[in-house]
This record gives structure tokens, sequence and C-alpha cells, in this order.
């Protein structure tokens, strides 16, 4: 299965993606290891993911939510459902 996302960046940016495997790609973007956009704008959160079944699909569909407006990624964002936990980075807390 294949998901577009969007991700607010630390400057209040927002950046659109796909993947397959969501958690390993926030992970990558957050250590410098995904998009050039996105590196010099850590950290970034996810703020709305979006299933797309097959890679051509998810592909057809990133590029649409890239010609959104911000305020049209932002309406979506506010409509959308809440994230899995799973997707939502914790406070690693130390002793």
């Amino acid at each position: 299965m294949w998901y577009v996302y969007l991700l607010r960046c630390a400057d209040d940016t927002l950046y659109a993606g796909c993947t397959n495997d969501p958690p390993r790609r926030l992970q990558q973007h957050n250590a410098g290891q995904g998009a050039k956009y996105t590196r010099s704008r850590r950290p970034v959160s996810l703020v709305y993911l979006e299933q797309a079944g097959d890679h051509g699909q998810a592909l057809r569909r990133e590029a649409a939510l890239k010609r959104l407006t911000r305020k049209e990624k932002l309406a979506l964002i506010a409509a959308a459902p809440p994230l899995p936990d799973s997707l939502i980075p914790t406070e690693k807390k130390t002793p």
C-alpha cells in the first residue's frame, strides 16, 4: 500500500510526498536523509496521511497535493481524521 502525506516543517511550510512506509519516511526526513527541501527545515511533523493504492496513484495524488494552495492544504489537514498513534512521535524522556 502506498500513501501520500503532508509534513509541517520547522519554518511552518508544508511539504508533500509519497511513501510505502510512513514511519520510516518520517524518520528519514527528520534524520536529514529525506528530500532536499526538508533537510534544512527540520524537525518536520506529519500532519496529513492518505492511502493512495499503488505507486502510480500515489505519485499522481502527490502531484495534485503540490498544486494546492496553502489555504487548500490547511483545509485538507483540518478535515482529515486523526493520525494513527504509531505515526505521532513521542518525546523521549530522560531519567
